[in-house]
This record gives structure tokens, sequence and C-alpha cells, in this order.
């Protein structure tokens, strides 16, 4: 495994899942829930800087590997998993909501597996309307972890938005690889 500053950005985005769940397992008496909010949401910030920033610079100064790439979209999902899963318990989100990004994230993940296995894996390569989706995730968590106003601005209700906005992301995206994917699943079946 080659260590270089990309494969340490993935790292210390790992690394930090377990920090962004264990801030809200902490008692109210070591950190109260105002700055549970708000730790937690800038941990999860700063792993989503070294999301967008690891792929980027792995690429630029020709640093990719099989390993890397695998690992990347693993931390990318483990880190948006374990942050609805907090949403969900906090009561921030519905279970629904986390189950549909969840699902397509498993879906999609397996999908790309698959046609990889069979020599297809550019039928299904990220596009544009995957980009979308993360980014509005990205956007969305901090804010409905934050939970309340920011400058007047309500957090929670953006954060809402924002969340609905990336799930219908989110299905739309897994039945545009889906279809990319078709021609293939059918002809193997």
């Amino acid at each position: 495994m080659p260590l270089n500053l990309p494969m340490i950005l993935t790292w210390i985005r790992i690394v930090l899942i377990p920090l962004v769940v264990g801030v809200y397992f902490l008692p109210d008496t070591v950190l109260p829930v105002h700055l549970q909010n708000w730790v937690g949401a800038w941990i999860f910030i700063v792993a989503a800087i070294t999301d967008a920033f690891d792929g980027y610079l792995a690429r630029r100064w020709n640093q990719t590997s099989a390993f890397g790439a695998f690992l990347d979209p693993v931390a990318d999902k483990l880190m948006v998993g374990a942050a609805l899963i907090i949403l969900v318990d906090l009561g921030r989100i519905g279970p629904f909501i986390a189950l549909i990004i969840i699902g397509r994230e498993i879906t999609i993940s397996a999908l790309r597996e698959w046609m990889a296995s069979i020599g297809a894996r550019n039928s299904v390569a990220v596009n544009w309307l995957g980009k979308l989706k993360t980014i509005a995730q990205m956007v969305a968590i901090p804010m409905l972890l934050v939970n309340e106003p920011v400058l007047g601005i309500d957090m929670r209700l953006l954060g809402m938005l924002l969340i609905y906005v990336a799930a219908v992301l989110t299905v739309w995206s897994m039945c545009y690889y889906l279809m990319k994917a078709w021609p293939e699943i059918r002809a193997r079946s």
C-alpha cells in the first residue's frame, strides 16, 4: 500500500468516522448537546473536505493506486452511513431517508464490483448526477448535525430540504446506473 498524501487523507476520513459517532454518545456533563452538534458537524466537514481532496490530489500528482481506488469510496460510504444513522438516532431524519441513501450506496457498490468483474466497469463510472448527489449529502448532513439557526438561517430546515434533494438524486442516480448496466445484466441473465 503506497503511503502518500491522498492515501493519508483517506485514512484520516476513516479515523474521523468513530469520532463523529462518539461525540454523540458523550454524556451531557462532558459535552453539552449544543457542543456535541457543533463538534460532530465540524468533524464531518473536515472528513468531507478530505474526500474532496484525496482523489483530486491522487490524480493530479499521479499517485493513484488500486487500493486507493477501492478504499476511497468505502470511506465515503462509511462516513455518510454513520452520519445518517446518528441523524436517525437523534430523530433528525426518518429511517426511510437513511435506508434510501444507504441502500443505494450498497446497491451501486455491488453493481460496480460486478461490472468490474466482467470487464465493463466504465459503463457505470461516476457521472455528474452521482457527484451532485454527493454534494447535496455532504452539505445537508452537517446542517442537520448542527440542528440550529446560524446567522438567522434555519440549518435544520435547509438541511431537511437538501437531504430530500439528496434522496431524490440518490434514486435518480441509481436508476441511471442500473439503466447503463442493463444491457450487461440482460446479456448475462
